[in-house]
């Protein structure tokens, strides 16, 4: 099978049957053999029951119904999980991706060797100040912390080889992360495409603003696991050690300041517990203490995790 093409989506049920006719007529022009999967991330229209009828009328259709709404890094997990082709694109179902894109970045996986082709909405039809501007400020900010030189984290239309799909895991909201991921696993040749950005001519987006400070929190966490993530006793282990040095340190100062002027200097001298250096160096120790210890229990953890289902799903649909 030579295209997979995931598309999660949520109360979409006016712009499906367009956008299957849409993807029907390219992969048709192109010769490709396809299946489309559908996931219904807890819609509450009528999206469900026009991807029975869509499924029934085209076998390549398929589709994935969770239980209520997980979220869209569930649902490409799930996606990723059934899917067969030889190159697999994701795209939103709301038709701000356009479906006569897909040629070019199967051909961009193909014949360039790319891992991972990512979108590039280079002009949007967003609002500046809602949109456009955060944006770009996220995208700067993802940039400068993965290491990994794309325009357009958010863009959801993005091109993969099966092999990467396969082998990472999208979990949270992790998935504006995905070619950091699998740059992270090891699928170096990332690419970027300008593609067309269309005005949504159905409903209201679903993500609001909180989705860009999600996405910096997001940003954090992916940065940790890049970095620590296997070895997390290398961050609290190394910082809990200093931590208690530093505190050990100060109170053997403080201890032995108050010998010398007893025994050398025969100075009178308050007692250990009375100087406020005593309860910061306390302090520093117990602090050591606490993040070696959070180090332990990650890497404890990190060794005994049972990689549990992040969704339910309630019904399938050529799969």
């Amino acid at each position: 099978m030579n295209l997979s093409i995931i598309i999660p989506l949520l109360n979409e049920q006016e712009s499906l049957p367009e956008l299957q006719q849409w993807i029907v007529k390219v992969m048709t022009t192109h010769n490709y053999s396809y299946e489309v999967i559908f996931i219904d991330d807890g819609s509450t229209d009528e999206s469900w029951q026009i991807i029975e009828k869509l499924s029934k009328e085209n076998t390549n259709v398929k589709g994935i119904r969770f239980l209520t709404n997980f979220g869209k890094s569930q649902a490409l997990h799930a996606g990723f999980a059934k899917a067969k082709g030889d190159v697999i694109i994701t795209m939103d179902a709301d038709l701000q991706d356009s479906p006569e894109e897909i040629p070019d970045l199967f051909n961009m996986i193909t014949n360039q060797n790319y891992d991972l082709v990512s979108g590039w909405k280079k002009k949007r039809y967003d609002s500046v100040i809602g949109k456009n501007l955060p944006s770009k400020l996220f995208n700067w900010a993802a940039r400068k912390t993965s290491g990994v030189k794309l325009n357009d984290f958010n863009c959801g239309l993005k091109a993969y080889k099966n092999i990467v799909v396969k082998n990472i895991e999208v979990s949270g909201e992790m998935h504006r992360y995905i070619p950091v991921l699998a740059k992270n696993a090891g699928f170096g040749k990332i690419g970027e495409k300008v593609v067309i950005h269309q005005a949504r001519k159905y409903g209201e987006s679903k993500f609001g603003m909180s989705r860009f400070i999600n996405g910096f929190l997001d940003l954090i966490t992916i940065w940790f696991l890049s970095k620590y993530g296997k070895r997390p006793m290398h961050l609290f282990g190394a910082l809990g050690v200093i931590m208690f040095i530093i505190g050990f340190l100060s109170t053997f100062f403080i201890i032995g300041i108050k010998l010398m002027k007893l025994f050398v200097f025969h100075e009178p001298t308050i007692l250990v517990a009375a100087n406020p250096l005593f309860y910061i160096a306390l302090t520093a120790m117990i602090i050591g203490s606490q993040l070696f210890l959070a180090g332990f229990l990650g890497e404890i953890i990190l060794r005994t995790k049972n990689n549990e289902e992040r969704y339910k799903i309630s019904g399938e649909l050529n799969l």
